[in-house]
């Protein structure tokens, strides 16, 4: 133990000790002399404490640091330990958590805002060489559960941040007018009128929460054992993360959803041009001058982009006269492999650029996902029906980074 903290604790009993003998209305003389001596044992203590500061400063620095990278180290091994199966067996028959699982839904919930059972997202993952259990002699085999089909994120694609949030609002603040530069108009003049500094917020609350419902039937927890924990891990993360990436393209803002980067292009201030032609490079190829001219990106290969798979299609048939080349291969040779996935709306494109290290949109995720059994509407069956509630908000905060192209693939009359 440092020598400090031996010192608090020492101070901490003559405090004790000293309200106890200050409390009296008449103390004798033996009381007087105590709080005499105490009073100087205090003046000491404080002396010494000082100098073991002074002297187990570089100590304590040392300490902090390695306390804070093994604090990460562990909760991500303890994470990588997390067994969804107790929690389902917690929640079905009322068993007791054990090991990793046990000690990170305690202090989740010592975080509190848990109605059941918390987990953290990153245990809805997929593991690196996970298996599903063997075949299961009922007598006929029961063979590795067939995973739904669910798009890969074009969100992360779009450079789209995600963060984890404990509680409470989140801004980020963006600067919206600042210094201004000027020339002297003689050797006397001023070198310009000074500019107020302004900012506007963009801010992220937990007003968005949504849930992942499903019911496991009392066969399935009884056949599938420890396989069925890996099928459930992937179904709701694929589930949650598909519903994620289309509200931060198409979130309403109503009904209890964010508001997106599409619906909200006119809230977030990002430009939305309508192209009203077939897809071709030339078509992108001006948004990105575009970026550039707004001084949001130096070179073309900064752009992120995604779009649906009919503008792809429409980009890989058209070949350029006279050559095998496609519009495909020339927007790929400047900006890369877009993201081709059904969540953008058809026709429609979107073009992000990562500016001095901000994200063209935040998507915060509040705690972890909150797992909650209905006791009562399959209790018949013996069922077990899990709802994993997420909270989370979508926000843009600088437009300017953000493009859409809306008609593509129409052509004008």
């Amino acid at each position: 133990m440092l020598e400090s903290v031996k010192i608090q604790k020492r101070q901490s009993e003559v405090r004790q000790q000293l309200a106890a003998l200050v409390g009296k209305d008449k103390p004798d003389e033996t009381e007087l002399r105590s709080m005499s001596d105490l009073d100087k044992e205090y003046g000491v203590l404080e002396q010494r404490y000082r100098a073991a500061l002074i002297s187990e400063d570089q100590e304590r620095r040392d300490a902090g640091a390695d306390l804070e990278t093994r604090s990460d180290r562990e909760w991500s091994e303890l994470v990588g330990k997390f067994e969804l199966r107790q929690v389902a067996f917690a929640l079905d028959e009322g068993r007791a958590l054990e090991g990793a699982t046990r000690e990170i839904v305690e202090e989740m919930r010592a975080k509190g805002g848990y109605q059941g059972i918390p987990i953290p997202l990153a245990a809805l993952e997929t593991r690196a060489g996970e298996t599903v259990a063997a075949d299961v002699p009922n007598p006929k085999s029961i063979r590795p559960i067939i995973d739904r089909l669910f798009p890969s994120s074009v969100a992360s694609k779009l450079g789209i941040q995600s963060i984890n949030i404990v509680s409470g609002e989140l801004a980020f603040p963006v600067a919206t007018a600042g210094a201004v530069f000027g020339w002297q108009a003689n050797e006397l003049a001023n070198v310009g009128a000074a500019s107020e500094y302004q900012t506007a917020e963009r801010s992220l609350n937990p007003d968005h929460t949504g849930g992942a419902q499903m019911v496991i039937s009392r066969k399935a927890l009884k056949q599938s054992g420890e396989g069925l924990e890996a099928a459930i891990r992937r179904d709701l993360n694929a589930v949650i993360g598909a519903e994620l990436d289309r509200v931060v393209v198409n979130g309403s803002g109503a009904a209890g959803e964010p508001l997106g980067i599409i619906p909200g292009a006119a809230t977030y201030g990002i430009a939305s041009t309508a192209v009203g032609s077939t897809a071709t490079w030339a078509a992108f190829r001006a948004e990105v001058v575009a970026f550039m001219t707004a001084n949001a990106i130096s070179a073309a290969s900064q752009v992120n982009l995604a779009f649906d798979p009919t503008i792809w299609a429409e980009l890989d048939e058209a070949l350029i006269t006279g050559t095998a080349v496609s519009e495909w291969d020339r927007l790929t040779k400047h900006v890369g492999t877009p993201a081709i996935s059904n969540v953008i709306p058809a026709e429609t494109a979107i073009m992000t650029a990562n500016v001095q290290g901000v994200p063209p949109g935040v998507l915060g995720v509040y705690g972890g996902v909150d797992l909650i059994r209905d006791v009562y509407t399959k209790a018949a069956s013996g069922a077990l029906v899990l709802t994993g509630l997420v909270t989370a908000d979508f926000t843009v905060p600088r437009g300017l980074q953000t493009r859409i192209l809306t008609g593509i693939g129409e052509v004008t009359p």
